[in-house]
């Protein structure tokens, strides 16, 4: 019931922000750094989140899951603050200590908490410091990986689907009700999302619904962790982190890299590029439907994967994951096809080699000729 009425709340509401979105010319405008060519509407979060709110509120009884009342509460500071990013920017900073507050509000009211790191690297019980330490890590790493995959058209909606869909029916199997219907309820709201949101798109779901994706997905797979690795489970993974790894892989592995390369480059983590694996597909030629389709695929690749392989020793299995992202992402990143860029106000179209520096369109003519 949830995953429908999720749906239903979600279509209805996104033509008439689409509306007021026009009239009030709440638009994400193009720049340099941006794929779209034109305004869009960026408020596609508001949508998403009513429908899984009201669906949540009405298909869990939070009797039966005290825990959930603080889930709803972070979900509401997430949104306040994707929302206000939305409409007047945030800096970067004030985004992280949002961040912060609402991990504070799951860990140590959700009781959300990594306990166990079930054998990797060769560690189980963690110190409570340490297990409160990561669980922050962990949490603020798996909302940002949302919030920077949402950069084409269907992306994160379709992974969010996915991630959802995965973790909705393990808690289903194994009898986790309350659990079940959040992945379901958020799964609802965003195809009711994507359906607006195909490309060419009519609506982007902001950092408004691209930061809540990120907090339920931390929600849902921290408590995976938690539970699957529990013996008497219907279905108990030994390697449950490494299972939990191969669902968010693709935004995971993106955030991760992209925030080490940013890190070595001594710039802050925060700051933007184009170098998601997003930008470096659409820099091979594919189209927003491609790119989105091809890591779609890839992340079911990786679960099935790891799904295969869940009885190896779970350092091994986290191994094969990142050696399988690395080799997948170094395939695409050294076959890119030079890129054109337009030039000024001439309208020049200029060849820029893919592994260049991205030079201003107001030098790159010059910059050509010099060359």
């Amino acid at each position: 019931m949830g995953t429908l009425l999720a749906f239903i709340i979600t279509y209805a509401a996104i033509p008439v922000i689409i509306n007021v979105s026009t009239i009030k010319k709440l638009y994400d405008v193009p720049n340099a750094r941006k794929i779209h060519v034109t305004p869009v509407p960026s408020l596609g979060g508001l949508g998403i989140f009513a429908g899984f709110i009201i669906a949540c509120l009405i298909a869990i009884p939070l009797d039966s899951a005290p825990a959930f009342q603080y889930f709803f509460a972070a979900a509401l500071i997430t949104f306040f603050l994707g929302l206000k990013d939305d409409i007047l920017i945030l800096t970067p900073m004030k985004k992280l200590i949002g961040q912060v507050v609402t991990a504070f509000v799951i860990i140590y009211k959700g009781g959300i908490v990594i306990k166990s790191m079930h054998g990797f690297l060769g560690v189980y019980d963690l110190p409570e410091a340490i297990s409160l330490a990561l669980t922050y890590l962990t949490v603020i790493v798996i909302i940002n990986s949302f919030n920077l995959i949402d950069g084409v058209d269907g992306l994160a909606a379709g992974l969010g689907i996915f991630t959802t869909l995965c973790f909705g029916t393990y808690f289903y199997i194994n009898q986790q009700p309350q659990y079940a219907t959040l992945a379901f309820a958020m799964a609802g709201s965003l195809l009711a999302f994507l359906i607006f949101n195909r490309s060419p798109a009519k609506i982007f779901m902001g950092d408004t619904g691209s930061l809540l994706l990120g907090l339920i997905n931390a929600i849902l797979v921290i408590h995976f962790i938690d539970v699957a690795g529990t013996p008497g489970m219907v279905m108990s993974f030994k390697a449950a982190p490494a299972i939990g790894v191969a669902v968010l892989i693709i935004p995971l592995f993106d955030t991760l890299r992209v925030f080490s390369i940013r890190i070595l480059s001594r710039r802050s983590p925060f700051s933007p590029d184009r170098n998601h694996i997003h930008h470096i597909l659409l820099d091979r030629g594919m189209n927003h439907k491609n790119v989105s389709l091809t890591l779609i695929l890839a992340n079911i690749f990786f679960v099935a994967l790891a799904f295969m392989l869940r009885d190896v020793n779970i350092n091994l299995l986290i191994g094969i994951l990142f050696a399988c992202a690395f080799g997948a992402f170094a395939v695409a990143y050294y076959y890119r096809k030079p890129i054109l860029v337009v030039t000024g106000s001439t309208g020049d179209l200029i060849q820029i080699e893919p592994h260049s520096k991205i030079l201003p369109l107001t030098k790159a003519k010059k910059a050509a000729e010099q060359n």
